[in-house]
């Protein structure tokens, strides 16, 4: 029996056989179009060259005339049966002007006979040694009838395999929506979609549209936030986010048993593309009957059977087996987005009705952490990470990265975390927004700007984005964006706070105060809008404003029940009374913050205060009791303890020592701490202040131009104006008298409205008057 060898083109999973016209992906057939395919294998025939449009036209319809849009819809096609995404051509390149070029490397490989049937003309008949030729007609009808059924057998398979829903590739996104809850207990309402999404997100395989992106979907369609994800309006997210697919769920009751149903829908046409269901014989065996549902919906949807098996941890493990504690949570998930204070009385009942609830504690911490209660974030990640043991792998990951980073405060180590999450679940957005926030803290900010821009949809509005441009000074594409967002009728908070700091940068006081009269009785941002309004008015020396304006942001954190918030506003006031000589009120200032807090934060505020005041007894007490509790911190031991130990050093005249302690705050100096409520360079300040008592002029110079040259870091900080001080002072040390008395004009113009009893201010227009 002879055959001929047959030809396959092979390039990534997909292999075409150019005889039968078949695209084939992992060996199973991919449904094409002809003239797709046609188009497809031309450029594979041509791999690595351009194919100029006319001659893929003419091959592909050689008597035919047709317009170039039916080439550009065939290459659209390809593209999305290739799995391409927009800007990643991995396969076919558009040349501009041109044609098309395939760039993948092609192979030609042998054709595997366990893939495609081949049929063959009988020609000859070869019997055994012994068998009669007679017998072997005798059975010819049936073997005729068994090739005819074999052929048909495979006609049916393949039609079938051909035909099937599509599977979900690794870039598609999907949408979960609310259950259809036909039982009328309320216990699952939310709950089943907050239990579902739990289970799915153990998958490095599945990208789910996440809650922030689905509420800011939300608020462009004019709905709230928090709207019930029914069928029709999680079909119409589903198409507004560019997502593949919708996951619709239902579950009814049947006596005492409870049905669960689980369909996956195409978002564009609404087909079914997969359904699943699971029975449980009682409400206890609910959350078993959704992991069942989960895990089939996953390899239905083309994850491997080793990855579904590998991450799949049950329902009552992920979350918690407390159907009560998982609704509460889903209601704390859903207020997240928006409101911090409003889901913590959830994720606390949650936690009430579940004791050994992990999640609850770590989303919890998290939401302590971001409203600026580090003490009480520290406590709840703590308690989640001493139950980590029972958690999926995705969740273990994001347990132990946030409590490196909030609560031993080891940031190399959450970067680790962060780093190690990312390349197991590469599609995920919280490591490269958390890895973010890392560089933002040790002050990396292009990394923080390449970090965010991984995290986030960039043809949308986004607060994190336009404050990263700011901190890189391209701050007309932070105001553009932030315009942008409000036109949209996006209107969070964080806009204004940016919009206010670009204003001050550009010196757009009418625009600062707009966007601060816009947030004054804002109940959660009222106060760090005042506390902003403290730091500018500082910043022009305008103290006894400054002043004011702190008493308002304390009263406003303190009737908002953040008493760290109001401990920290206290001890950045501090900080800036010790910076221009009034010490006494800086002493008195720090104490009365720590009356209010002894966080770790408001601790390292009080001790740089009273350390640049002259209270060494005090800033040694709380230098010390840091150092004790944060051995691991990397804020602490390398920013906060070398700039309050030297800011001592320096009052103590030992300026060679103060130099080497500051030494090891070098790699992280640019980062953001709370030494002046959230931004930095303050071992940088400090160095420079060092260097002038040391009379090296030249030294002093080059660490406060680094000051100045970070505007978008330092914002409205009083070392951005103190920075010219010491410049024009540095200068005056080298001889420069031009440059110096040039650093002063700069320093008195920002200071033209400043309180005439600021000793520094007096200080700096005496060394003027010697100057000229």
């Amino acid at each position: 029996m002879a055959t001929e060898t047959k030809q396959f083109y092979q390039f990534g999973p997909f292999r075409i056989d150019p005889y039968k016209l078949l695209l084939l992906r992992d060996n199973q057939p991919v449904p094409l179009p002809l003239k797709a395919f046609e188009t497809l294998l031309v450029l594979v025939r041509n791999s690595e060259t351009v194919v100029l449009k006319d001659d893929l036209m003419k091959s592909v319809w050689p008597d035919t005339f047709v317009e170039e849009a039916n080439l550009a819809q065939n290459i659209f096609v390809l593209r999305k049966t290739l799995a391409e995404t927009a800007g990643d051509h991995r396969y076919i390149v558009t040349v501009p002007g041109r044609g098309y070029r395939f760039t993948e490397k092609v192979q030609l490989v042998p054709e595997q006979q366990d893939i495609v049937v081949e049929s063959h003309s009988i020609t000859r008949v070869v019997v055994d040694e012994g068998t009669n030729e007679k017998s072997l007609n005798r059975w010819w009808p049936w073997i005729s009838v068994t090739a005819i059924l074999m052929a048909a057998a495979f006609a049916v398979v393949w039609y079938r395999s051909s035909h099937k829903a599509p599977r979900l590739t690794e870039k598609d996104t999907i949408v979960i929506a609310d259950f259809a809850n036909a039982t009328g207990d309320p216990v699952f309402d939310g709950t089943l979609r907050q239990g579902l999404s739990a289970q799915l997100e153990q998958s490095p395989f599945l990208n789910l549209l996440s809650e922030r992106r689905t509420a800011q979907t939300l608020a462009l369609m004019a709905q709230p936030k928090d709207a019930r994800l029914t069928h029709a309006l999680a079909q119409e997210v589903c198409q507004r986010a560019a997502a593949a697919a919708v996951l619709d769920g239902s579950i009814a009751q049947i006596g005492t048993r409870y049905l669960l149903t689980l369909k996956t829908l195409d978002c564009a046409t609404g087909e079914t593309l997969a359904s699943t269901s699971a029975e449980a014989r009682d409400k206890d065996h609910v959350l078993e009957a959704l992991g069942t549902v989960a895990s089939a919906t996953r390899s239905k949807l083309g994850e491997s059977l080793a990855s579904v098996q590998k991450y799949d941890v049950p329902p009552q493990d992920v979350t918690t087996p407390s159907l009560e504690a998982l609704h509460s949570y889903s209601l704390a998930m859903k207020e997240r987005t928006g409101d911090f204070n409003r889901c913590i009385p959830l994720f606390q009942r949650a936690i009430a009705q579940d004791p050994n609830f992990a999640m609850a504690y770590a989303q919890l911490g998290v939401v302590y952490a971001n409203v600026g209660e580090t003490g009480r974030a520290s406590e709840n990640i703590r308690r989640a990470y001493e139950l980590r043991d029972h958690v999926s792998e995705r969740e273990k990951l994001y347990i132990a990265s946030h409590y490196d980073q909030f609560v031993t405060g080891d940031l190399l180590a959450a970067q680790k975390d962060y780093e190690v999450w990312a390349q197991l679940y590469p599609r995920d957005v919280i490591p490269p927004a958390n890895l973010s926030t890392i560089a933002f803290l040790l002050g990396d900010f292009e990394k923080v700007l390449a970090m965010t821009r991984k995290s986030i949809d960039e043809s949308k509005p986004n607060a994190n984005l336009v404050w990263c441009y700011l901190l890189v000074n391209r701050l007309d594409q932070a105001r553009a964006m932030a315009l942008d967002a409000q036109a949209r009728h996006i209107d969070d908070p964080l806009y204004h706070l940016s919009l206010y700091l670009i204003d001050f940068l550009q010196r757009d006081v009418a625009g600062m105060k707009s966007e601060a009269d816009g947030l004054a009785n804002n109940p959660t941002w009222g106060a760090t809008v005042l506390n902003y309004e403290a730091d500018t008015a500082a910043y022009g020396g305008e103290f006894a404003k400054a002043r004011e304006f702190t008493r308002g942001a304390v009263d406003a954190a303190q009737r908002a029940g953040n008493q760290q918030s109001a401990a920290a506003d206290e001890a950045d006031s501090a900080i800036r009374e010790a910076m221009v000589g009034n010490t006494t009120l800086a002493r008195q200032q720090a104490k009365s913050a720590l009356a209010l807090s002894n966080a770790k934060d408001v601790e390292a505020q009080s001790a740089f205060a009273a350390s640049l005041a002259g209270d060494s007894t005090q800033a040694t007490q709380l230098a010390n009791d840091l150092g004790k509790h944060f051995p691991q911190d990397t804020i602490v031991q390398f920013n906060y303890l070398p700039t309050i130990r030297a800011a001592g050093e320096l009052r103590d005249h030992d300026t060679d020592k103060a130099i080497k302690t500051l030494a090891v705050a070098a790699p992280y100096e640019l980062g953001v701490s709370a030494l002046s409520a959230g931004t930095c360079l303050y071992p940088v300040y400090v160095r420079g202040e060092v260097y002038l008592a040391a009379k090296q002029g030249s030294a002093a110079a080059v660490e406060f131009q680094k000051i100045i040259d970070h505007p978008g870091v330092v914002q409205n900080e009083l070392i951005g104006a103190l920075a010219y001080l010491g410049l024009a002072r540095a200068y005056l040390l080298s001889g420069d008298l031009a440059k110096a008395r040039k650093a002063y004009q700069d320093f008195f113009a920002l200071w033209k409205d400043a309180d005439p009893d600021v000793p520094i201010l007096k200080q700096a227009k005496a060394e003027l008057a010697k100057l000229k």
